[in-house]
């Protein structure tokens, strides 16, 4: 028989804003609907947080970032890094769940210092961020699942190669184009 996982609120939840997506996931241009979340590699030296960005224009990773231990500033980072890497040109919205990450401060001031509008789901309603968990069943089961990870390193560069792979050579379904293809096309 499995256990319960116990949960508890980290800290009070500062910030919070309107579900802006309500699950439209369509989007005409690029970095115009970000989905970001957090994930949890499981390897023999402990647990791997992966924080990600998918771009809803192509459904391609535009950052992600990993460390051991799930704060805020593994978000930020990733956030950072994606805007460093992106050329945004309009509005954009960036949609999460409701963890204690993006309901903080630290949050809350880099959207505003970006420019970027914050759009979060409702509590416990998986579905609103379907996108961001989307990419991390797809990752877990083409990739992740089918070995047994034993340290920290070996995991990252598994998620190195794997989203290089999913961003550059899988087809999307979406598109039918892998990415290098569908660029080309929208020029």
């Amino acid at each position: 028989m499995r256990r319960r996982r116990q949960w508890k609120q980290l800290g009070q939840q500062i910030h919070r804003y309107e579900n802006l997506l309500n699950r439209d996931f369509h989007t005409e241009r690029p970095n115009s609907k970000w989905v970001t979340d957090i994930s949890y590699i499981h390897t023999e030296q402990g647990v791997l947080y992966l924080s990600m960005i998918r771009d809803l224009y192509d459904n391609s990773i535009v950052a992600y970032k990993t460390a051991t231990s799930q704060t805020v500033n593994l978000v930020l980072d990733t956030i950072r890094l994606a805007m460093k890497k992106e050329k945004v040109a309009g509005e954009l919205h960036l949609h999460s769940d409701q963890g204690f990450q993006y309901t903080s401060h630290g949050y809350f001031k880099l959207t505003q210092s970006y420019g970027i509008t914050p759009s979060m789901s409702r509590r416990g309603n998986c579905y609103d961020n379907a996108m961001a968990e989307n990419f991390f069943g797809i990752l877990k089961t083409e990739c992740i699942y089918r070995q047994k990870l034993k340290t920290f390193q070996q995991a990252n560069d598994l998620i190195d190669e794997y989203i290089h792979f999913y961003n550059y050579e899988r087809l999307q379904t979406k598109t039918g184009l892998a990415k290098r293809e569908r660029s080309q096309a929208s020029l």
